[in-house]
């Protein structure tokens, strides 16, 4: 279980190959395979080491439209910053029961996010 809702964006492919992640904030708990209007609020760089092998899984950060909790929430700077070291924290620990290393390289606001998701559109091709 985790405590964040933890998806994809369809019809994208990100570096590692599959759908590019994303973390959206809401006020309730989402249920498996609903869509979700989202606005981007930032990117967490990252990458996973795993066999040996390491590789960048960038996760985009997005607020749930409809959310009251997160309705002034634009960037990183306005979200509290509790919640934001425990969303990292989430995706170094998560993977860490599968031996997998995380280690996070840098935070980036939307206008970055954008750019990394346009990017997994392009790749999909």
């Amino acid at each position: 279980m985790f405590p964040y809702d933890f998806g994809f964006v369809p019809g994208t492919k990100a570096e590692d190959g599959d759908p590019i992640d994303v973390l959206v904030l809401t006020d309730e708990a989402l249920f498996p395979g609903c869509h979700v209007d989202s606005r981007l609020i930032g990117v967490i760089e990252l990458t996973y080491e795993e066999a040996g092998k390491e590789k960048r899984n960038d996760r985009l950060i997005a607020v749930a439209r409809a959310s009251l909790l997160y309705a002034e929430v634009k960037d990183f700077s306005a979200l509290n910053a509790v919640v934001l070291k425990q969303v990292e924290e989430f995706f170094v620990n998560y993977q860490r029961v599968r031996n997998i290393k995380v280690t996070i390289l840098g935070r980036h606001g939307p206008h970055q996010a954008r750019e990394v998701l346009r990017r997994s559109l392009r790749e999909k091709g």
